[in-house]
């Protein structure tokens, strides 16, 4: 399974954020794909195409450990983010709310 660090992607880069809706609006990635875990094989064909391994993102890594693993199986190119949006939040990566109020990872 290929992994990458928070620091190892860019500020701006796309990212696919599997977490749950509420997850998701206290604080994302600037341009994270909003797909759930469970609605992934469902809405597969709504993944964007990168250059390289698309990121895959969740709080802390477990959900994103199993997105990546059914994609690769799938014969998708996509990396799991160690440590989710908290090691994102703490390595002082850009997080942003919908609706645009304080974000947070929760």
């Amino acid at each position: 399974m290929n992994t990458v660090t928070p620091k190892d992607i860019a500020d701006d880069a796309v990212v696919l954020d599997v977490r749950e809706q509420d997850e998701y609006d206290a604080g994302h990635a600037p341009r994270a794909i909003h797909i759930p875990l469970a609605e992934l094989p469902a809405r597969v064909g709504e993944l964007p195409e990168v250059d390289g391994d698309l990121p895959v993102v969740c709080r802390s890594g477990g959900r994103s450990v199993r997105a990546v693993q059914w994609l690769e199986g799938q014969g998708l190119d996509v990396a799991n983010v160690e440590g989710g949006m908290k090691q994102w939040h703490a390595d002082g990566k850009p997080i942003q709310a919908v609706g645009g109020g304080d974000a947070n990872v929760i």
